[in-house]
């Protein structure tokens, strides 16, 4: 790629973006209930609009299985993206009609097409290159936009960019989630902290040996954390363990050892006698539950603790809850780390929050915009982390597609 979506000139042009609309909506409505996707794709698309290109959009919506679905169409959300943008947004229809590709080569500059749900056809999750080829007819330049489905050799995220040898790029919002993975991977800003949270080991085993090599502190919270409390001796009653990976993190924790890592495991936890927010509660060390109990969130020395390793930090990635914040009564030690990583921004840490549960939780307790960079994209944020190079960036890098 030599070229960004800022130098190149796109004046009569039109620019094909794969965006990743794949957007919460009420389920009775079908009205869109989270439009950040939305919006943080909109400066690319006012970008091409502004420099005389108008724009044709491709996405997905959740994962239809036989073809068309009303209630999985783009259509449904072809309004919002409108109040979103501030430019009226027309609806293509089927996107390799050719209705669809007659409306997109009669656009003039200055106008948006959204298309249908690409995943409509199963040539897209096929990665089939006929179906990438007449996607491709929409456009003079092709811009990926969309972070969150990178991870993907789709038709649309990746195949479709050998059809734009010299006119293919990335956009605003992919080169922001980009640059934010190598602030933190790359980071000369000591120390770098990782909070490493969520249910199992098994899904974070890549990530957090890769992290060992860069990060001076690893917090390790959340389900995954009683694993490695079983793995050193400790009772952990009914809380969730997964024994097939105690060898694994009693691995991890050597490994930190020999590459001079602070590991970090919680010390005391809020257990309960049931999987139940309205459950009977109570605090005790993280190695001493008893039976019939499981921990559910992190104890308030556990928030101390945390809360002052993160206060030191320069840097700092948050991937995964530290409880099941989804209850009320065990969102304490999510919220308590929320709080941590805001107070370290305001004074001049690098924060990014990405992956799944860590980015709903800073939403749904208000600290998305007390942090440096909160990512779109779950799976490929995971991917990025563990140092896998994603098909969908690569087909723009690469040159010779």
């Amino acid at each position: 790629m030599k070229k960004s979506i800022k130098d190149i000139s796109l004046s009569g042009k039109r620019v094909l973006i794969r965006v990743d609309f794949n957007v919460p909506r009420d389920k009775e409505t079908q009205k869109v209930s989270d439009d950040t996707r939305i919006r943080m794709a909109a400066p690319t698309i006012l970008h091409v609009l502004k420099s005389g290109g108008s724009v044709v959009l491709i996405s997905h919506l959740g994962r239809p299985s036989m073809g068309y679905d009303k209630n999985l169409s783009l259509e449904g959300i072809v309004d919002h993206t409108s109040k979103v943008l501030g430019v009226p947004v027309k609806f293509g229809g089927d996107c390799i009609s050719d209705g669809a590709k007659s409306l997109s080569k009669d656009l003039k500059p200055g106008e948006v097409l959204m298309l249908d749900n690409v995943r409509f056809y199963k040539q897209e999750t096929m990665g089939d290159e006929t179906f990438a080829k007449q996607l491709a007819e929409h456009g003079d330049v092709y811009v990926n936009d969309a972070f969150g489905t990178a991870h993907r050799a789709h038709a649309s995220t990746t195949i479709v960019a050998k059809f734009f040898p010299n006119d293919k790029m990335f956009g605003f919002l992919i080169n922001s989630e980009i640059e934010s993975v190598n602030k933190v991977l790359n980071s000369t800003s000591k120390p770098l902290t990782a909070i490493v949270g969520g249910a199992k080991v098994s899904s974070k085993i890549t990530i957090i040996e890769r992290l060992l090599d860069k990060v001076d502190n690893l917090i390790v919270g959340g389900g995954m954390a009683y694993t490695f409390v079983k793995a050193t001796g400790g009772q952990v009653g009914n809380s969730l363990v997964e024994d097939d990976f105690l060898e694994t993190a009693k691995v991890i924790i050597e490994k930190a050892k020999n590459k001079g890592v602070n590991l970090y495991i919680p010390v005391d936890t809020v257990v309960a006698d049931k999987f139940d927010n309205d459950a009977n509660r109570k605090t005790v060390a993280i190695n001493e539950i008893p039976n019939g109990w499981m921990g559910l969130d992190v104890g308030p020395n556990t928030e101390s603790l945390f809360s002052d390793i993160i206060s030191l930090s320069k840097t700092i990635l948050w991937n995964g809850p530290l409880g099941v914040f989804e209850m009320p009564n065990f969102a304490k030690g999510t919220i308590a780390i929320g709080h941590a990583i805001s107070n370290a921004t305001e004074n001049g840490a690098f924060s990014l929050v990405g992956g799944g549960d860590s980015v709903a939780a800073v939403k749904q307790f208000g600290f998305a915009d007390k942090v440096s960079y909160v990512s779109t994209g779950g799976g490929a944020m995971l991917e990025s982390l563990e140092g896998k190079i994603l098909p969908g960036i690569a087909a723009i890098i690469n040159d010779n597609e």
